[in-house]
């Protein structure tokens, strides 16, 4: 299930990263286009780890990953979906959640450092 959840999200991160390239430019000024940029690159790096995790549950299979998966997931939705709305024009408020994203990616990096440690 890991690397299914972490393949549709990459996918999601190609796309939304080529209407940023293609479809945005035409619309949204320069503040926009880079908070598209950061959702994107942000999306990519936290699906990445969750590729890691899947690979790392399929060899290591008491390897418990649900918890760093699911705050990189929430990290994810919140963080870049945030962005990403922000960069279509959505209200400025929107940015007071970003941050709350931002630890939620953060502490799924810490959680996983745990169980990397837990292991030894």
């Amino acid at each position: 299930m890991w690397l299914g959840l972490a393949s549709i999200n990459l996918a999601l991160a190609v796309l939304l990263g080529a209407f940023g390239a293609h479809g945005l430019r035409s619309f949204a000024d320069a503040q926009q286009l880079e908070w598209w940029h950061t959702a994107t690159q942000y999306f990519f790096y936290h699906a990445l780890g969750q590729v890691a995790m899947g690979i790392l549950v399929k060899a290591i299979p008491y390897m418990k990953v649900k918890l760093p998966f699911c705050l990189f997931q929430f990290g994810i939705v919140v963080f870049c979906g945030s962005l990403y709305l922000l960069a279509l024009g959505m209200p400025g408020w929107l940015g007071v959640i970003t941050p709350v994203g931002g630890v939620a990616m953060a502490m799924g990096w810490l959680a996983l450092a745990r169980v990397g440690f837990k292991q030894y």
